[in-house]
Formats: structure tokens, sequence, C-alpha cells
């Protein structure tokens, strides 16, 4: 398969810590305008792999380009103002309201702000459904209401696109775990719509059912056999696949816009 030259990458990656494991022969190829969900059960590297992607983590082995260029080539600074990360878990120290950490995701372009600052931070929040918390303590919020804080940081830390027309990409580590069904779906369907924008947007999920009706592609880490399966969602997450890798047998339904979702049990 052709590469795209513009497409974030990993290659033979492995992370040890000590004598563990975290990650074994992980090769991928992410384009921009896709979305891309990460799944695998619990313990298979799927964090790690985020992590590794976003440049928060050097791999022991293998190695990470962007562009066709090793990732630690871009330089932190530079990669913050095309890479925005949403960790699985955000603490805050400090008592900061819900806007503030919005704003926080502008910090990496302080040094050539836009006229729309202000507008970012407003349009971000209320694309996210936290304008009403605005003023809030963040450490105050449900863990859902935190959630779509942070997703709102993010996606105004990319919120423009380059004027250079560099790739944007959006790393986001279970960004629904922690949200009620209707925002689950909401937020799935905000990053569909910045994916047909043209942002790499790439999420580790636990929801199969959720990968199978908005990712483009999937990445699915773990099983019996290991490795790491890529490709189109609808071709991979199969349900002789799915009871390989998680264990669990399933019915696969259609629904009525055509979507082929999944029954457990």
């Amino acid at each position: 398969m052709k590469r795209d030259p513009m497409a974030l990458c990993c290659e033979g990656v492995e992370v040890r810590v000590g004598a563990k494991m975290l990650l074994a022969d992980a090769s991928v190829s992410l384009a921009p305008g896709r979305m891309t969900a990460i799944l695998g059960p619990n313990g298979a590297g799927k964090s790690t792999l985020l992590s590794v992607l976003a440049g928060q983590r050097v791999p022991t082995r293998g190695r990470v380009t962007l562009d066709g260029r090793p990732l630690s080539d871009h330089g932190m600074p530079a990669l913050a103002l095309r890479r925005a990360l949403m960790p699985q878990e955000s603490a805050v120290a400090f008592d900061f309201t819900a806007q503030e950490i919005v704003a926080l995701g502008r910090y990496p372009h302080r040094r050539a702000p836009g006229h729309d600052e202000d507008a970012i931070i407003a349009e971000s929040m209320a694309l996210t459904d936290v304008s009403a918390l605005a003023s809030r303590v963040l450490n105050t919020l449900s863990g859902g209401e935190k959630s779509r804080a942070h997703m709102a940081r993010a996606l105004a830390q990319l919120w423009h696109p380059r004027t250079d027309g560099a790739t944007r990409w959006l790393l986001l580590d279970e960004p629904t775990a922690a949200l009620d069904l209707a925002h689950q779906h909401s937020a799935m369907r905000l990053l569909r719509a910045w994916a047909a924008r043209g942002v790499g947007v790439v999420a580790v999920l636990h929801d199969l059912n959720l990968a199978r009706r908005y990712a483009d592609e999937v990445v699915v880490l773990g099983g019996a056999s290991g490795g790491v399966r890529q490709g189109a969602a609808a071709e991979v997450l199969e349900p002789a696949l799915i009871e390989s890798v998680w264990g669990m047998p399933c019915q696969p339904v259609t629904s009525a816009d055509g979507t082929v979702q999944y029954l457990f049990g």
C-alpha cells in the first residue's frame, strides 16, 4: 500500500519499562483526514501507542515519523502547533476554571496569536457543550464535564488550518469513557467532522460499536495471536476477530441507517 507522504507512522515500535513489555513490534500508518480508532483489551498497549505517536514517550526500539521525518526532528514547540493530545487522565493541581483550561490550548500560539483568540475559546466550548461551565472550577466538575472541557482545549489548540499546509493531528485517549450516551455520540460526530476538515483524528476507544459507527479505520492491538491489525473498520471488526481478541461472542445487527452494530453475550 502506498504511504501518504504526510502520514503519522510508527515502524517496529517497542516500548519496555524494565522487564515489562508495554508495546511490542507495532507498525501503523495513519493518514490525515481520517478518523482512526485504537482498540484492544486492557493492557494491550493502546495508551502506550498513542503516547508514542504524540511524542510523549520515546520508544525502546523502532521509530515514529511525521511527514516522512523522525518525530523528534520536528521539536516539541513546532509539534504543539499541529498536534493536540487529550490524555486519559488530566489532573489539575490548581483551581483553574473550565474556560481557563480551554484557553491553555492556545498557549502554543502565544508568540503569534490570532485576532480571534477569545472567539476560538468560546466556540470550542460551545462545540463540546461546556459553555455553561465556563466559570466553574474544573476540579468541581463531573468526570464527563471535565472530559468535554479537555476536548475543547484540544480543539482550541488546532483551531485554524496551518498556513503552511502542514497537517494537524488530534490524539485522544478514551475521550468517551466518562460521557453519557448522548454526549458520546455528540463527541464522535464532532471528531468525525474534524476529520472531514482534513485533521488526522486518532482515538483510543473501548466501545466497538462507536468505533464501527464512526471510525474510518481501526488499529486493533492484542489477542491470543498478538500483533497489530489495521484496516477499514467494516473489514477488521468482524465477529471472528472480536471473539479472538476480546473473548466475547457477538451477533451483528444492522441498524436503521444501515450501520452494522454488535450484540454481546
